[in-house]
């Protein structure tokens, strides 16, 4: 953040606190800019001097808490000079530090007070496009909660049918399931998957089945030498698929990751 600052040293901005949910600054560290000789005894005549001008949403005292509060989260300088506490310090809020200025009797209380009045707006406006992007941010991570539960609902559903996942080298029993999924046909199969082989037209042969595949990519060679024994299986050209799926009777959908003859060899 670009700060309003006094010197090299001297940033207006890091002297604005929260406290009461009001931005307010101390009565140690107005006295430093305001070049008050006497420090806070200086302000605090010029309260007390005014006080009626003064009301409680313009200065107020800290309490012990709120004064342990500050002093754990800034360790500010002006904290540790009272000490042992023997007086808590007190703050003023944007309308009180304006009130200050019009009252003290130092050479460069205006032009602070102009710079210090910058200072609260800048530290407004940053506060407020911090709570614009908390609240954008607390939007993205809402729809992601509420994504990941479609997601949680979804893969509970899924859990309710029959779903399976195979790991790299699960070769026997990713094929197994194929056989159990083929055998639950009464009249009619149909496998679309773009890379078909050997492997498939062997199961294919113990299943006695009527069988469509639709293919991209085949060994002509295998499929021909299969035709001259059995006549279950008939073979559709067609490149439109790109997922890999299993239909029992035109009843039944079964959608595989993996393509049928590299079933088992990574997870899917």
């Amino acid at each position: 953040m670009n700060g309003i600052i006094l010197n090299d040293k001297l940033k207006i901005e890091d002297m604005i606190y929260e406290v009461r949910g009001k931005q307010v600054m101390l009565d140690s560290e107005l006295a430093k800019l305001y070049e008050c000789t006497n420090g806070t005894k200086d302000v605090n005549k010029a309260v007390n001097r005014n006080i009626e001008r003064f009301p409680s949403d313009f200065y107020f005292q800290l309490t012990l808490k709120e004064y342990q509060n500050l002093k754990f989260q800034f360790g500010t300088s002006s904290l540790k000079t009272h000490g042992g506490v023997r007086k808590l310090p007190y703050v003023f809020t944007e309308q009180g530090v304006a009130m200050l200025a019009s009252v003290l009797k130092t050479s460069i209380a205006s032009e602070v007070s102009i710079r210090i009045m910058r200072a609260f707006v800048t530290m407004k406006e940053y506060i407020s496009n911090n709570l614009i992007e908390q609240k954008y941010i607390n939007n993205l991570v809402l729809e992601h909660e509420e994504r990941l539960k479609l997601v949680e609902d979804t893969f509970s559903n899924f859990k309710e049918k029959k779903n399976h996942l195979f790991f790299e080298g699960q070769i026997y029993d990713a094929y197994s399931l194929l056989i159990d999924i083929l055998n639950q046909s009464n009249n009619e199969i149909i496998i679309i998957d773009n890379y078909i082989d050997k492997h498939i037209l062997d199961i294919l042969s113990k299943t006695e089945k009527s069988t469509i595949i639709i293919t991209n990519k085949y060994n002509n060679h295998d499929y021909t030498r299969y035709k001259e024994q059995y006549n279950n299986v008939k073979l559709i050209i067609n490149n439109n698929f790109h997922d890999r799926f299993i239909i029992i009777d035109k009843k039944i959908l079964y959608h595989c990751g993996s393509s049928f003859k590299d079933l088992g060899k990574k997870c899917f």
